[in-house]
This record gives structure tokens, C-alpha cells and sequence, in this order.
């Protein structure tokens, strides 16, 4: 009888620690980069309505979420002070989720764009400067994000 015993309280200990660990597991935040390497504002707004759309579809779930909108080439114009068509959108999500959004610049794509135009660049308040846009991808893959080009 004491073997059966100690077979049901292990078979309760495993269920235990499997129940434990799929909720740890259901924890972890969700991490998705999204890259923009376009000057058009038609995917600058696809961009931005994915990323609500992620970040809604979360909060509902209440679940984390953390997203990096990554712009080099073209699609640096989304960041750029100067010609972003969407920059108010941007300020808008932005304010409205804090940590959970990040910009980032590609600098690479910065530093060619002020050589060829001849005068300094200012990149949104919102966003910040990385070495390189596509390295920035690459490292936040590396670091489990989902990658998403819309």
C-alpha cells in the first residue's frame, strides 16, 4: 500500500512541476523586430499597424510584448525629423507604450544621407541611434526576437 502511495504523490509532484514550468514558460515575454528599409508611407503605416495590432492582441491576453522597429536605407525617412510622414503616429504609440516600443535609426544609413544632402540629419525624439540597422536585426534575432518585414 505504501508503494502505491509514494506512486501517486510522485505522479502528483511530476504533474506539479510540469503545470509550474509550462507557466513559466507562458511568462516570457514576446519579442518581435520589425525592420523598414522603404521610403513609402503606405508601408511605413503597415508597420505601424501591425505593431499596434501585436500590441493590442497582448495587452488583451495580458501577456508582455516588446517591439523594436528597426529603419535603415530608404526607410530611414521614417525616422527622420524632416521627412517622416508618420511621425506623429509615432509620438502617439510611442507615449501610449512606453518600454514595451522602441525606435531604432540606422547610423550607417544617417551618416550616408548627411554626406550625399550636405548637412546634418535629426532623427525623431522617439528613436535612437544604432551602429548599424541590419546588425541590430541580426543581434536581436540572435537574441530570440521574431523578425517580421512587412
Amino acid at each position: 500500500m505504501t508503494t502505491m502511495i509514494r506512486s501517486i504523490f510522485l505522479a502528483l509532484a511530476v504533474c506539479v512541476l510540469a503545470v509550474g514550468s509550462a507557466g513559466a514558460q507562458g511568462g516570457k515575454p514576446h519579442r518581435v523586430v520589425v525592420q523598414i528599409d522603404q521610403n513609402d508611407p503606405a508601408i511605413m503605416n503597415l508597420v505601424l499597424n501591425n505593431t499596434k495590432n501585436v500590441i493590442e492582441y497582448y495587452r488583451d491576453r495580458h501577456e508582455d510584448v516588446q517591439i523594436e522597429i528597426v529603419a535603415y536605407g530608404p526607410g530611414l525617412n521614417m525616422l527622420r525629423d524632416d521627412t517622416s510622414p508618420v511621425k506623429d503616429r509615432i509620438k502617439e504609440l510611442a507615449d501610449a507604450n512606453g518600454s514595451k516600443l522602441v525606435f531604432a535609426a540606422c547610423n550607417n544609413t544617417k551618416q550616408g544621407m548627411e554626406k550625399r544632402e550636405g548637412h546634418a540629419i535629426t532623427i525623431i525624439p522617439q528613436a535612437t541611434i544604432v551602429p548599424s540597422g541590419v546588425v541590430r536585426v541580426m543581434e536581436l534575432e540572435e537574441q530570440g526576437y521574431s523578425y517580421v518585414k512587412p
